[in-house]
């Protein structure tokens, strides 16, 4: 049986044993973040290549910390040389970016053989993102949206308007208002451009039919996360 408290002081030349048992944790709780990113995450589209750079990026960070070892002189010669490399992919996500710094923390973790830190920590991380992925935190949809409204100040009913926003959106703002030019009714004409986040996927079909039935309304447009949907 591998005795662990062997490893655990063994930094500066670790032998073969502690190093593929480095390569096996770091590769394992790799995974384990992998699966956690695979199941938590709500997009749709889940690139394999991240998946497997979470686990990758592991190996890599415990590669280079048992590399360094305790010499100061490694240490710096390893940021000199990573230095010369420019990452230029964009992440647009946060909460990619934390996925990727925790399989970093976990691979320094395994490197520098602080084996129950990398395991216990790797444990609370996947622990806390199942959590947050069923909390209020985690939007189960992105109902944020853009909804434009043409409103006569003479037979419209602003009131009315707001009515109808509150029943079927959570929160909503007013981002533009533009009043009209010319003569005649189109003088009195005012385009109001709403930021809403609706109460749930099936309130945007709803809103605009009971905005359509308002009188002195007139529903321009409504985008939903990139979604057109149909107006009179």
């Amino acid at each position: 049986m591998l005795d662990l408290s062997s490893l655990q002081y063994s930094s500066e030349y670790p032998g073969v044993m502690a190093i593929i048992f480095t390569v096996v944790c770091s590769v394992v709780l790799g995974v384990a973040v992998a699966f956690t990113y695979e199941k938590t995450s709500r997009d749709v589209d889940r690139p394999d290549n991240f998946l497997q750079a979470l686990i990758l990026v592991t190996v890599v960070a415990a590669t280079i910390m048992q590399a360094i070892g305790d010499s100061l002189a490694r240490g710096l010669g390893m940021i000199g040389a990573l230095s010369i490399i420019r990452f230029r992919t964009t992440v647009r996500d946060p909460r990619n970016i934390v996925f990727i710094f925790s399989a970093i923390a976990v691979g320094i973790a395994c490197g520098v053989m602080g084996y129950t830190v990398a395991i216990f920590g790797t444990i609370g991380f996947c622990l806390t993102a199942f959590l947050l992925r069923f909390s209020n935190f985690s939007e189960k949809q992105k109902l944020f949206g853009d909804l434009k409204l043409k409103f006569y100040k003479v037979d419209g009913n602003h009131k009315a308007l707001e009515e109808v926003l509150k029943i079927h959106c959570s929160d909503f703002a007013i981002r533009r208002k533009e009043f009209g030019t010319g003569t005649g009714k189109k003088s009195g004409l005012i385009t109001y451009t709403y930021r809403i986040k609706l109460k749930d996927s099936f309130a945007a079909q709803k809103l605009v039919d009971d905005l359509d039935d308002l009188y002195g309304i007139v529903v321009g447009d409504l985008v939903i996360e990139n979604k057109q949907f149909d107006t009179i």
